[in-house]
């Protein structure tokens, strides 16, 4: 069984195109921190190539953005490749299955700034809660 399953955030927008068939593509890579630090104390980040076809695809070029934590269900192919100075190289894709949106768009405060809209967040300051009392409750 071939299947991933990876939690990461968006290291680039996703990039939208057509096949000449007319079949939709979108590309984006994600990073994946480890759960354990190296001998610096320092946690280390793996980087995926994540592939999306079709509906699927145009979704994640329509709500994804830079910096979004998504959580990606796919396949991996591995393919190997020249490089342009001849060397044989090998990359690792995710195809994808399904992808979740994880974080929505006012959680991301560069795409929120990018597109001039005030970043805004759902907690609400302690001092702006309005006080209850207690005698005022039906238990």
């Amino acid at each position: 069984m071939n299947k991933i399953t990876l939690i990461g955030n968006l290291t680039r927008d996703p990039e939208l195109s057509q096949l000449p068939s007319g079949v939709s593509v979108c590309k984006f890579a994600i990073a994946v921190n480890r759960n354990f630090t190296n001998a610096n104390g320092e946690r280390e980040t793996d980087f995926f190539n994540i592939t999306a076809w079709r509906g699927l695809g145009e979704n994640c070029a329509k709500y994804l953005a830079k910096g979004r934590k998504v959580c990606v269900v796919g396949s991996v192919q591995i393919r190997n490749y020249e490089d342009k100075d001849g060397n044989r190289r090998t990359a690792v894709d995710v195809v994808a299955e399904d992808i979740e949106f994880l974080s929505s768009r006012n959680d991301d405060a560069p795409a929120a700034a990018a597109s001039g809209a005030p970043r805004q967040s759902a907690k609400k300051q302690v001092s702006e809660l309005t006080p209850v009392d207690n005698e005022d409750l039906p238990f």
